[in-house]
């Protein structure tokens, strides 16, 4: 047999094997697994398309998690049931004897989150909003210095750089003074971090745990499914969430980004302590530990004396059938009467929430987007770019943030209540990644939200129809491929 002949039958059993994979997933695909329809053709699409190489995409990134509650736990949901109860029942009476102030509008919301989420409402916290990163890490390593029970630290992104040097100072610091220190970090965030500094933070008295680890050392089988949750508590009184991780970039130390433009919450109030449940959730289905059992990590937590804000923790995560900070970003957008106020660095939504927030346009409600001016991951900026595009075309406004990097996730409803936090406004947020999201419930902390947009757009380039029917055939190329893929994105 010749070289020739070889050749040609070793091609052919492994195209015919491909495509017998190919075959095997487009299966799973249609028949076991509860897809969007669109998401469904774009993962044939891209099997059939590239044999060989689409099955090894969707093994890393296609595959679905069961939907099973990962992080519930028996002790938790039995405390909560008898909350929950007590509240649903304060908030039917406030509602009905107009004591339920600047959250009335919203009490269908509140209910929904708490028949869904268990989300308990939260009153009486302070809110500092940062929009700086060196103003965000600086409080926090003031409120580090501060702590005398425990310091939860839990982050997507952390880089071993001077940032974070400076963060583990403190923390060494404290576990040396007997403050109890934990560190919940995500295997594919963090992967720059070597396993040896992991292990000097052990030996220093931190406790680690990793999120997903790799597998057989580097290598991810669950890129898809990530902990995007930014969560650091301080004895239960001190809580921080929102889009900031921790590396140089976040502190303007890059010449890639510059100016990164975030938004982070610090809540002092009772707001720390459904932050608190969320990181312990977190935690214990990572360390393989029951800290609910420890009575001494869920000490009244402190209270606001300024705002009197009210609040929910609601989270979202592959692991529950609900897209619990999805649906209340379109509970929020159908419930607008005058404006509503959107930034978020990825804008990827699904047909239901599109049409949402096309009809509150087309209804007259003034609808305002922003999103960044370059893209940190092409392909989701050209799609985003093409979503702006549509709802312009509708009559939105849209506009572009010039001033560095734009990497605020958020929702601003008629100065009256805002959702802030970790969720982009993409099907990656709302389906794949572990989120958390603080919905507030007063009227002056939402109009200094809108303020604090209104600043933004100082630095802002408007997308309008013209500008967007003008632009070059390149850039209407990049948009229909990425939207076309957007389901993967």
């Amino acid at each position: 047999m010749d070289t020739m002949e070889t050749f040609w039958r070793v091609a052919t059993i492994i195209l015919g094997s491909a495509l017998f994979v190919n075959l095997f997933f487009a299966i799973v695909i249609v028949f076991f697994e509860h897809r969007d329809p669109k998401s469904v053709w774009a993962w044939l699409l891209l099997l059939f398309l590239l044999p060989g190489v689409g099955f090894v995409f969707y093994l890393l990134l296609g595959m679905d998690m069961n939907k099973r509650k990962m992080f519930r736990e028996k002790e938790l949901e039995d405390n909560l049931g008898e909350i929950l109860r007590a509240q649903r029942y304060q908030l039917k009476n406030s509602n009905e004897d107009g004591s339920a102030g600047d959250r009335k509008e919203y009490m269908d919301l509140i209910m929904y989150n708490m028949e869904t989420a268990d989300a308990v409402l939260l009153p009486d916290n302070d809110i500092d909003v940062f929009t700086d990163g060196n103003e965000k890490f600086d409080a926090l390593l003031q409120d580090l210095e501060q702590a005398e029970h425990f310091i939860h630290l839990q982050y997507y992104i952390i880089r071993n750089d001077v940032l974070f040097q400076r963060i583990a100072e403190v923390l060494k610091r404290k576990a040396a003074e007997g403050v109890e220190v934990r560190i919940l970090f995500d295997g594919m965030g963090c992967r720059s971090v070597g396993k040896s500094y992991w292990k000097i933070l052990k030996e220093a008295g931190i406790q680690t745990a990793e999120f997903f680890p790799a597998f057989l050392g580097r290598l991810q089988l669950r890129v898809n499914y990530r902990n995007h949750r930014k969560i650091v508590v301080i004895d239960n009184k001190i809580a921080y969430v929102g889009g900031f991780n921790i590396g140089k970039e976040y502190i303007d130390l890059s010449e890639r980004f510059g100016h990164w433009r975030d938004t982070h919450l610090r809540i002092t109030g009772s707001g720390a302590l459904g932050l608190q449940m969320r990181f312990i959730l977190d935690w214990n289905y990572a360390a393989k530990e029951n800290l609910f059992q420890d009575r001494r990590l869920f000490a009244e937590p402190g209270h606001g004396t300024r705002d009197h804000c009210d609040l929910q923790i609601i989270s979202s995560g592959p692991d529950n059938s609900l897209e619990q900070i999805r649906d209340n970003y379109i509970r929020l957008i159908s419930k607008a009467k005058e404006r509503i106020y959107i930034q978020t660095p990825y804008f990827i939504p699904d047909e239901v929430f599109l049409n949402t927030l096309l009809i509150a346009v087309r209804s007259g409600v003034e609808v305002n987007l922003m999103i960044p001016c370059k893209p940190d991951h092409p392909f989701v900026y050209w799609a985003t770019y093409s979503y702006a595009g549509q709802l312009v075309n509708a009559g939105a406004n849209c506009y572009t943030y010039d001033n560095g990097f734009l990497h605020s996730k958020g929702i601003i409803v008629d100065g009256q209540v805002f959702c802030y936090g970790t969720a982009n406004m993409d099907i990656r947020s709302f389906a794949l990644n572990f989120e958390v999201n603080a919905v507030v419930y007063n009227r002056a902390k939402a109009e200094e939200m809108e303020r604090i947009f209104k600043e933004d757009l100082k630095y802002c380039t408007q997308i309008t129809k013209d500008s967007y029917a003008a632009r070059p055939l390149k850039i209407r190329f990049k948009e229909q491929m990425c939207r076309l893929l957007s389901p993967l994105l």
